[in-house]
């Protein structure tokens, strides 16, 4: 029988789990040694601010949203705060999700770590150059890698070939 102090201990230990993640997401986040660093007033001021926040505070735009997400041209798509390359349009497909999707990156170009804000572990992607948070990863896309990685587009700009 589920009592008042059965719910009040689980409500206890909710809580302090959500805690918990926020701080090893936090942590994790800070960590990071990158090539190339600006204070947030630059990267607000180089980036302006809907891709400030998804960038360097890992929030999330709006599915559907994207110009990106349309973009169906041969070429390479570029971190919009550094310009590094990271994704070949030849690794891009339609997920359905309303983000634009590719099922790797370039080899070299992006780095991750465990995201832990909603409580349940995912991956995160971000830039190995600049940081910048890309979006995320999930074990349910196309072959060959069986991966999507499920990206922000104004994270993203686009160069054709």
């Amino acid at each position: 029988m589920l009592t008042r102090r059965h719910m009040l201990l689980m409500t206890t230990a909710l809580t302090g789990a959500g805690i918990v993640g926020l701080a090893l997401s936090w942590q994790a986040s800070t960590d990071g040694q990158f090539e190339v660093t600006r204070s947030p007033e630059e990267w607000r001021g180089l980036l302006g601010e809907n891709a400030y926040l998804v960038m360097r505070k890992e929030k999330t735009e709006t599915p559907y949203s994207s110009p990106q997400l349309q973009e169906k041209r041969l070429g390479t798509y570029h971190c919009a705060a550094c310009d590094l390359s990271v994704y070949a349009s030849s690794a891009k497909y339609d997920s359905g999700t309303g983000w634009p999707s590719f099922y790797e990156a370039l080899v070299g170009a992006t780095g991750t770590k465990k995201d832990f804000a909603l409580l349940i572990p995912r991956t995160e992607v971000h830039c190995r150059r600049c940081g910048g948070h890309f979006g995320h990863i999930f074990d349910d896309g196309p072959q060959p890698t069986g991966l999507r990685h499920c990206l922000n587009g104004l994270a993203l700009f686009f160069r054709p070939a």
